[in-house]
C-alpha cells in the first residue's frame, strides 16, 4: 500500500496505493452470452461463419461482413453518460444546497455569535464533526446497556472494539467516509457475485458489454467486482485518492464567496465519480465499436477470403494458419478503476509535491506526479501491445477525465450550485 508524506501538512487526506486497480475485463462468460455481435456463442459462431465463407468465395460480388453484422451504436451510451451526468450533478448541488441550509440555520439558532456574519465552511464542518461524536456517544452507550448481562471480559472486548472503531470513523477525513461507503456498496455486488444462481443475471446486468446494446450497464458496471484482489485493489486505492480529491475540492470551494459556502463535499466528490466512470466506461465503448470491432471484422473477412480463395493451395499453409486465425474477440469489463484513475490524476495535479510508496517491491517512495505518469504509460503500452487483462482504454478515459476536471472542475461546479440557487432563491 502507498502512503503519502509531505502534502500541506495533511498527510491523512492521501494514502495513496499506486497499484494495477484496474477495470478488467471478464474472461469466463456463460455460454449463452452474446461475445460478438448476433452470435450467441463460440459454437454457434463457427457454425454461422463457414456459410458466410462459402458465400464469399461462390459469389462474384463480396458481400462485405459488416454488411450482414451491422456496426455497434455509441448515440445511446453518449446520451447516457450526458443525461447521467447531468442528473448527477443537478441532485448533487440540490443537496449540497439543503445541507448547507440546515447547518447554517442550525448555527445561527444555537449561538447568538454568529449575527455578525452568515457561518462559513469551517463553521458548519466543526458543528457536523461534533454532531457526530454525540452520535457515536450515544450508540457505545446503547452498546453498554445491551451488553450489561455479558460476561465482564467478553463485554470489555466488544465495546474497546467498538469504541477504535467509533474513533476511527470520526477522526476520518469525509471524503474518506464516503468512499468506505462505496466501498460497501462494492462489496455487496461482489457477494452477489459469489451466489452461482445469479451469475447469468450479474454478467447481463453488472457488466458493460460493448456488443449489448446496453447503456445502463455503464453505471452498474462500475460497482461490480467479479475477484476479491480486484475488489481489495480498488477499495484501497478509492479510499486514499477519493479522500485527497475530496480535500482539494474542499480548498478549492473556499475561494469562493459566502454565497457558496457549503457544509459538505461529499456530494461533489459523488458526482465527480460517478460521471468519471460513466466517461471511462465510454470510452471503453467507443473504442470497441469504432476500433476493435472494424478490425474484427476485416480480420474475419480477410479469413474468409484467404481460406476459400482458389489461389489457397499455392500460398504456404503457415501463411494461410497465420491469415485464417481466429481474431480475438471482444469481452465485457467491470470495475471501478475509471473513476478511481480520475480521482488519481486530480490528486497528482492538486498535490504534486506528495509522494506515494509502491507496496510491491522494491517499496521505494515516488513522486505521485510519477507514479500517475508511468501508470498511463503502461495503459499506452497495453494498447499498443493487446494485453487484454484491463481495460486500458477505461483507464486513460478516466485519467483525461480527471486531467479536464481539475481545470474545468472547480468553475463547472460552482455554475451547478449557482444554478440551482438562482432557480430556488425567492422572488421579489
Amino acid at each position: 500500500m502507498f502512503h503519502t508524506s509531505n502534502i500541506l501538512k495533511t498527510s491523512h487526506y492521501l494514502r495513496p496505493c499506486i497499484h494495477p486497480s484496474s477495470r478488467s475485463f471478464v474472461h469466463s462468460l456463460p455460454r449463452n452470452f452474446p461475445r460478438i455481435g448476433r452470435f450467441t456463442s463460440q459454437k454457434s459462431f463457427q457454425s454461422i461463419l463457414p456459410t458466410f465463407r462459402d458465400q464469399v468465395a461462390r459469389s462474384t460480388e463480396v458481400a462485405s461482413f459488416s454488411s450482414r453484422f451491422p456496426r455497434p451504436t455509441i448515440r445511446s451510451q453518449v446520451l447516457f453518460f450526458v443525461g447521467g451526468s447531468l442528473l448527477a450533478y443537478s441532485i448533487a448541488a440540490s443537496q449540497t444546497e439543503i445541507d448547507t441550509e440546515y447547518w447554517s440555520k442550525q448555527l445561527v439558532s444555537v449561538s447568538h455569535r454568529w449575527t455578525p456574519r452568515p457561518p462559513n465552511t469551517e463553521d458548519m464542518r466543526k458543528a457536523q464533526y461534533l454532531e457526530l461524536g454525540k452520535y457515536l456517544q450515544t450508540q457505545v452507550n446503547q452498546l453498554k446497556d445491551t451488553l450489561a448481562e455479558w460476561p465482564l471480559a467478553l463485554r470489555n472486548l466488544v465495546l474497546s472494539v467498538y469504541v477504535q472503531a467509533a474513533q476511527s470513523y470520526l477522526d476520518a477525513p469525509e471524503g474518506r467516509r464516503l468512499c468506505w461507503l462505496i466501498c460497501g456498496v462494492n462489496t455487496a455486488i461482489y457477494l452477489v457475485w459469489k451466489i452461482p444462481r445469479l451469475a447469468p443475471f450479474m454478467t447481463r446486468s453488472f457488466t458493460h458489454h460493448p456488443l449489448s446494446g446496453r447503456s445502463y450497464t455503464l453505471l452498474t458496471s462500475m460497482f461490480s467486482h467479479k475477484s476479491f484482489i480486484h475488489l481489495l485493489a480498488n477499495s484501497m486505492a478509492l479510499a486514499s485518492f477519493g479522500s485527497a480529491a475530496t480535500h482539494y475540492f474542499t480548498l478549492e470551494q473556499l475561494k469562493h464567496d459566502e454565497h457558496q459556502q457549503e457544509a459538505t463535499a461529499k456530494w461533489h466528490f459523488l458526482a465527480f465519480f460517478i460521471s468519471a466512470g460513466l466517461f471511462s466506461g465510454l470510452v471503453s465503448h467507443v473504442a470497441a465499436c469504432k476500433v476493435l470491432f472494424p478490425r474484427l471484422v476485416n480480420q474475419y473477412t480477410a479469413s474468409a477470403v484467404i481460406k476459400n480463395s482458389p489461389a489457397a493451395a499455392a500460398i504456404s499453409s503457415t501463411a494461410v494458419k497465420t491469415a485464417t486465425t481466429t481474431p480475438r474477440e471482444i469481452l465485457p469489463s467491470l470495475g471501478a478503476s475509471g473513476a478511481i484513475y480520475a480521482a488519481v490524476t486530480v490528486s497528482a495535479l492538486a498535490f504534486p509535491d506528495a509522494q506515494v510508496s509502491l507496496i510491491f517491491p522494491p517499496f521505494v517512495s515516488i513522486p505521485i506526479q510519477a507514479g500517475v505518469g508511468g501508470l498511463v504509460m503502461l495503459d499506452m503500452i497495453g494498447i499498443l501491445r493487446g494485453w487484454r487483462m484491463f481495460d486500458h482504454y477505461a483507464h486513460l478515459g478516466g485519467a483525461a477525465f480527471g486531467a479536464i476536471y481539475y481545470m474545468y472542475g472547480p468553475q463547472w461546479w460552482a455554475f451547478m450550485r449557482g444554478e440551482y440557487q438562482q432557480l430556488h432563491s425567492p422572488t421579489s
